[in-house]
């Protein structure tokens, strides 16, 4: 699961734990452990997950349990910047956006394709947003990465149905987190949407119960 211990990561991690799932959490900084572990808490490991040799070790790590193969994997890492108009806006910061929502996706699937096939099939989910399919102002490299990441995940569930993967997408609109909430304190807040609400769309996309359902772009809006 990529992105853990962000505003949606937190949420989504503590629903797959609490389903008993054995959650392997990459993030950027060495992890910094107090005491003993906790029980059954995500397995935390330090990688730069826009590293092709990185986002490899994470899959090796994932799916190195014969207790709890790999049957799963949630991709979460993003991130968001406004600007001016495309004309207006530096081939840096337009080629930033892809590199965080896009690069850790397709590096981290790639990676953990081999041993879902080998397992004998399991699901990838990612996350895409609202503004992929209904863009607005100021944002392109932020629409064009996660329209991006939506057809990315429709590639991979084409190719891979034959050998029970399954790829699903997710595109929440605003997410109801501190940062967010910061950042627009004059919103109606009632209107976003829940990061538990959008942990258990993802959970269920993860897990058997949705089996027949790949290649579905699932909007989680909330009440906008």
């Amino acid at each position: 699961m990529t992105g853990a211990t962000g505003g949606l990561g937190v949420a989504v991690s503590a629903t797959f734990v609490a389903a008993g799932w054995r959650v392997v959490a990459p993030q950027r900084q060495q992890p910094h452990p107090v005491g003993m572990p906790e029980v059954n808490a995500p397995l935390r490991i330090a990688a730069d997950l826009t590293d092709p040799q990185d986002a490899a070790r994470v899959a090796e790590v994932a799916a190195g349990d014969p207790e709890a193969p790999l049957r799963a994997v949630v991709n979460l890492v993003g991130g968001y910047a406004s600007g001016g108009l495309v004309h207006e806006t530096p081939v840096e910061d337009f080629e930033r956006m892809l590199t965080i929502n896009l690069r850790p996706t397709h590096l981290v699937t790639r990676a953990a394709l081999p041993h879902l096939v080998a397992a004998g099939g399991g699901a990838v989910v990612c996350v895409a947003a609202r503004a992929a399919v209904a863009p607005f102002p100021g944002v392109a490299g932020y629409v064009t990465a996660k329209a991006a990441v939506l057809g990315f995940a429709s590639a991979v569930a084409v190719e891979y149905k034959t050998s029970g993967v399954r790829c699903n997408t997710v595109l929440p609109s605003v997410i109801d987190t501190p940062t967010n909430r910061d950042a627009m304190p004059d919103a109606d807040h009632s209107r976003w949407v829940d990061p538990a609400e959008i942990a258990s769309v993802i959970r269920f996309l993860a897990s058997d119960e949705s089996a027949p359902t790949s290649g579905a772009t699932v909007p989680v809006y909330g009440r906008a």
